[in-house]
């Protein structure tokens, strides 16, 4: 049976339908999935308008029980829906798992976020006059979400979207649409009016193009890569629609000669391979004080290759396939690029067979490369990664920053005035000590420098920022008596 898209509040096929494939198992067909017609879209974009002018209009408590229903029931079921995720992406199961439950915990903070909209009163400059300023629902929101973090992503903008009033146009990534129907089908059993949460899935050219270029959107809010958000940004621009993204990265990790290379390695694995690589937070470059570069390198090596490499729902697997053919190629590809340029392979790299035909290749790591390689210029979102020898503190902040993009950079080392130095002085908008540069919390700001994000940061209070919009007041109550 074909699962459909929420179209003006109603479950409605579209003009044609995709497989979805495990790609742990291709043989495992997921489901069929509706794609929407350009016709549904526009439809369901009238629809959310009238529904927000409602939504905006229900009281605090009553919007913050939707949201808590929500991200309770996500906890809930974050098994269950944590083993789809898992069959559907390719992320081992408590990679997947973990994605669910953090996305309820999304849930659950913008659900206390609605009793705490306050906003500022003033006296003016003029006798007699007080000023009130607040913030209201920016509109209708378009939420174009990746495939990587389906459930999560998703999550982190549609809950501050419907936290401030909004409605909310959803395009989920065509590789991971069963992801979006259960979370759909979960937000529109809730107290909300017909039409406010709407569910188009799509091919981005078609669909995503169309809605990014509508004058009825008020907002966008997308993840993805750094071409299509510039064409996003382009198409946007025609309406003055708002526009906030989350694009490419090209993480380092510094590993500074005094580092405990035992955590440093085990960092490094969590960064590079975790999801198996396909995170915007991913460790694609290691940055590695020539003091420690050789130990550090064989224990890295000696990680990579003990890594268990398998299908996503089975025990003990600690990276699974890739998520598409497409990708593999992509990622293969990369592997030719890099011995081309002059970087040795010193592990991994390689497609692998595996007892279910699936998009799996074994943990890869480069040595003996420099920064100005296109392995370390551009975003690979694939289980690889690069180790630059530098020769010391100053050289390594130098390299680190020396990118177009700006998402994550981290540092190992037990100097505090080192961390400290690197912490106020690297160029991107996440800064870890001694920690992964994968891994962040719901409810602080988070966003990127350079080629990785344009405009207000996602997540936390922050989050107000983009969904809002800001009125200020002028009151002169006259004279008494």
């Amino acid at each position: 049976m074909t699962k459909l898209n929420l179209i003006a509040g109603e479950w409605l096929a579209g003009d044609s339908e995709i497989e979805n494939r495990n790609p742990s198992d291709v043989s495992d067909l997921i489901g069929m999935y509706a794609q929407a017609s350009p016709d549904q879209l526009d439809a369901t974009l009238d629809q959310a308008r009238v529904a927000q002018a409602e939504w905006a209009g229900y009281g605090l408590e009553r919007k913050q029980a939707v949201l808590m229903n929500i991200g309770n029931e996500l906890m809930a079921r974050a098994e269950e829906l944590g083993r789809l995720l898992s069959r559907e992406e390719g992320k081992p199961l408590a990679e997947g798992k973990g994605e669910v439950y953090r996305a309820g915990q999304f849930f659950t903070y913008y659900a206390a976020e609605c009793l705490r909209q306050i906003g500022e009163n003033a006296d003016s400059v003029r006798d007699g006059i007080e000023v009130d300023v607040r913030r209201e629902p920016v509109g209708v929101v378009a939420v174009i979400s990746p495939w990587n973090f389906p459930t999560a992503t998703a999550s982190w903008k549609i809950a501050p979207a419907l936290c401030y009033g909004n409605a909310v146009v959803w395009k989920p990534a065509n590789l991971t649409p069963a992801s979006a129907v259960v979370l759909t089908e979960i937000i529109v059993r809730q107290d909300i009016p017909k039409g406010l949460f709407s569910l188009v899935m799509g091919a981005g050219g078609t669909i995503g193009q169309r809605l990014v270029e509508s004058p009825q959107i008020d907002a966008i809010s997308f993840t993805g890569s750094v071409p299509v958000g510039k064409g996003i940004a382009a198409a946007a621009i025609g309406n003055l629609t708002k526009v906030q993204m989350e694009m490419g990265s090209k993480n380092a990790l510094a590993v500074m000669d005094d580092a405990d290379l035992d955590l440093a390695v085990t960092l490094a694995l969590n960064g590079a391979f975790g999801g198996s690589g396909q995170k915007c937070t991913a460790s694609s470059r290691l940055v590695v004080d020539a003091r420690v570069h050789d130990a550090f390198v064989e224990k890295l090596v000696s990680g990579a290759r003990a890594m268990k490499v398998g299908h996503a729902l089975e025990d003990g697997v600690q990276m699974g396939p890739v998520v598409s053919e497409a990708q593999l190629r992509e990622n293969l590809a990369y592997v030719e690029l890099g011995q081309s340029e002059g970087a040795e392979l010193a592990c991994g790299g390689q497609r692998l067979e595996m007892p279910h035909d699936g998009y799996y290749m074994s943990p890869g790591v480069f040595v003996n490369t420099t920064n100005d390689m296109r392995i370390n210029r551009e975003e690979m979102f694939a289980p690889l990664t690069s180790v630059i020898k530098v020769s010391g503190y100053d050289e390594a902040l130098s390299v680190v920053n020396d990118t177009n993009f700006g998402l994550t950079s981290g540092i190992v080392t037990q100097n505090l005035a080192r961390a400290t130095h690197f912490r106020r002085n690297a160029r991107t908008g996440v800064v870890t000590v001694n920690l992964p540069t994968a891994g962040t919390d719901y409810h602080v700001p988070f966003g990127g420098r350079g080629d990785s994000s344009y405009g207000p940061r996602e997540q936390g209070k922050a989050a107000a920022e983009f969904y809002t919009t800001v009125k200020t007041a002028y009151i002169s109550a006259g004279k008494p008596g």
